[in-house]
């Protein structure tokens, strides 16, 4: 029986703040500036990393119900998401591997311990926050690092090899799934399968990630999944927002039968205006955060990713309501532009009116 050798890593990840102050954290914190990261196992230009990298603290060891004791640690990014890791490492077969995934992604106890650690992480360094939200969105997201698989010869497996054998598990793995799957599912599961060399693959999903890789090459593929997370974080943030702000709008609109309401639709207008400006930069940000050269493996592996969690989803949600938002603006702006030329005609009568009785009443 094959034995694996590898981490689980669950990640829960929450969008404390607008913005979080990375240099007040670290003093504040009494920490060192990180290196550039990510750090690529394979040749690439200096300028795909992050522009500013986030800031680690690591927490030591925790238990969930289970009693298994976890590595935790915590990570900080600029646009205000906080990501805390657990990590367990495992031996286990095949068959161990995909009940025990499924167990760790059902425990609710690691939720319920992420959300502690960071309201006690941010009360020491709550000065950091910009803006800090009352109430937060959270993703979680898991990941299975095998870094050790052998084949019967007692030589690494390749990836090609875990694809053929190992395929059901791997998408067992990637749903979360404790019984097997159908064919169809399998190769919709197997579809984000990358390899860069003969012994390396990543298997992005929906709610997991597997990666079978060193220690060193697995970690910029754990932390572009963890990337693609937080973007799906905070598109969902700007997506909330821009609902609200539309549905002021639409209710106010609803009401512009109103002479006072048209009146005050400059004021509106251009609140709104901010707001879609607002959300334009902070989105744009959030997608400048690292950069990739277009034909580089890690920028398609991040491409795979990031659609498997649905952030092109919510971009273009997002997209969507900001261009409604600007059409809005312009239909207020120009209520407020017929108001105004109907208070001046009225105006121009009113004087005329004025002058007529005074013309009149002269003779």
């Amino acid at each position: 029986m094959q034995t694996l050798r590898g981490s689980f890593s669950a990640l829960v990840l929450y969008d404390v703040a607008e913005q979080i102050r990375l240099d007040t954290l670290r003093s504040l914190a009494g920490m060192e500036a990180p290196p550039r990261e990510p750090v690529f196992k394979h040749l690439a230009p200096d300028y795909v990393r992050f522009e500013r990298p986030p800031v680690v603290e690591h927490l030591g060891s925790v238990s969930v119900s289970a009693g298994e004791p976890f590595q935790a640690r915590i990570k900080y990014f600029e646009y205000g998401v906080v990501s805390v890791e657990l990590r367990l490492d495992f031996e286990a077969s095949w068959d161990e591997l995909v009940r025990l995934s499924g167990r760790w992604m059902s425990e609710p106890e690691i939720e319920r311990r992420t959300s502690e650690m960071v309201r006690g992480c941010l009360e020491r360094v709550r000065s950091a926050l910009v803006d800090p939200y009352e109430t937060w969105l959270n993703e979680d997201y898991n990941i299975i690092h095998v870094r050790e698989a052998l084949d019967d010869q007692g030589q690494p497996l390749t990836a090609s090899a875990l694809l053929a054998d190992h395929g059901r598990h791997l998408a067992q793995i990637v749903r979360g799934e404790a019984s097997a799957l159908s064919q169809s599912e399998q190769a919709e599961a197997l579809q984000a399968a990358l390899s860069y060399y003969p012994c390396d693959l990543i298997v992005a999903g929906w709610v997991a990630a597997f990666v079978y890789d060193t220690p060193e090459g697995a970690a910029p593929a754990i932390q572009l999944l963890e990337y693609a997370n937080t973007q799906l974080l905070e598109f969902r943030h700007y997506d909330e927002v821009l609902t609200r702000v539309l549905n002021n709008v639409y209710r106010m609109l609803g009401h512009r039968g109103r002479f006072l309401r048209r009146w005050k639709m400059a004021g509106e207008a251009e609140r709104l205006n901010a707001m879609r400006l607002d959300v334009r930069e902070l989105a744009e940000r959030t997608d400048n955060s690292i950069k990739f050269l277009s034909d580089m493996f890690y920028a398609r592996a991040y491409r795979v990713a990031a659609s498997r969690v649905g952030v092109p989803d919510y971009r273009n949600l997002v997209d969507q309501k900001l261009e409604i938002a600007r059409e809005l603006y312009e239909v207020m702006v120009n209520e407020f532009h017929q108001a105004r030329a109907f208070i001046l005609e009225v105006m121009v009568v009113a004087i005329l009116v004025i002058e007529l009785i005074d013309v009149f009443s002269r003779r």
